[in-house]
């Protein structure tokens, strides 16, 4: 499913950014940051804000609007990029971390990794229970944002709640499909994508 990125309607629906493109994806940012009212930043994305002070202020003016909604969904080396610390120091303190990523950019930030914490502005961070070894696989990150991305589509305001509960159910439901897969089958991303896609 292509589309050309100037057809694209960023105000409407949901926009889930950063899940390949690579440096490219660096150009778009500013059009994405400025215009997308429900959005979800995963992998090339994030990269590409960490190393731009421009794209960070960018992220952060979104906190200033009523209608808008953003994740970001970062596993630990690029969460310590957007931080600008290291691996270990994330690791050491992850509360602390996703706390700190909500806090500087004024959103809600899940921290992926063994007990991913979601955190936003202002609010109890939550500690997700669901998930297993299983989701190192290459791609279930990418599933894991177009999910959010969907639970976000789905909510009905474009607000700071709406992005932690669409980032928290996400996050469950992701895990939870972990938890529940078949020792004989092998979890790849287009299968879980699958089996979420039927829940």
């Amino acid at each position: 499913m292509l589309r050309r990125f100037d057809a694209l309607a960023l105000q409407s629906g949901a926009v889930v950014c950063g899940c390949g493109g690579g440096a490219a994806v660096a150009a778009v940012l500013p059009q994405v940051l400025r215009e997308a009212r429900r959005l979800v930043l995963d992998a090339d994305a994030l990269n590409a804000i960490a190393a731009d002070p421009q794209l960070q202020r960018q992220l952060r003016e979104r906190a200033l609007r009523p209608e808008s909604a953003t994740v970001l969904t970062p596993h630990p080396l690029e969460a310590a990029r957007l931080l600008a610390c290291d691996t270990a120091a994330v690791q050491a303190d992850r509360l602390a971390a996703a706390r700190a990523l909500a806090d500087r950019f004024g959103c809600t930030a899940l921290l992926k990794g063994s007990g991913s914490v979601v955190a936003t502005p202002g609010q109890p961070p939550r500690i997700n229970p669901t998930g297993n070894a299983l989701l190192a696989t290459g791609g279930t990150g990418d599933v894991l944002a177009g999910l959010a991305g969907a639970r976000l589509a789905a909510a009905a305001q474009a607000d700071a709640a709406a992005a932690f509960d669409a980032a928290s159910h996400a996050c469950w439901l992701h895990g939870a499909a972990a938890d529940q897969w078949p020792r004989a089958r092998a979890l790849t991303a287009s299968a879980l994508a699958q089996a979420l896609g039927r829940a």
